[in-house]
């Protein structure tokens, strides 16, 4: 995944979330986590790692 940060936002009933953006970098989620924050002041917004399990690298066993 090319952009793995993402900042969400929490849904009325606190159980699900809605990704409002993505980012290669987490510096700029946190970038932009401060513009929002200072735009919208009543909503709350958090940084994720969406790492999708079907994408990770699993180490090879090389044993013999």
């Amino acid at each position: 995944m090319l952009h793995p940060w993402a900042i969400a936002r929490p849904l009325p009933n606190n159980i699900q979330s809605v990704i409002v953006g993505r980012f290669r970098r987490r510096v700029d989620a946190e970038e932009h986590l401060k513009f929002l924050r200072r735009r919208i002041p009543t909503v709350n917004f958090f940084i994720v790692f969406d790492c999708q399990i079907d994408q990770l690298v699993l180490p090879q066993n090389n044993s013999r």
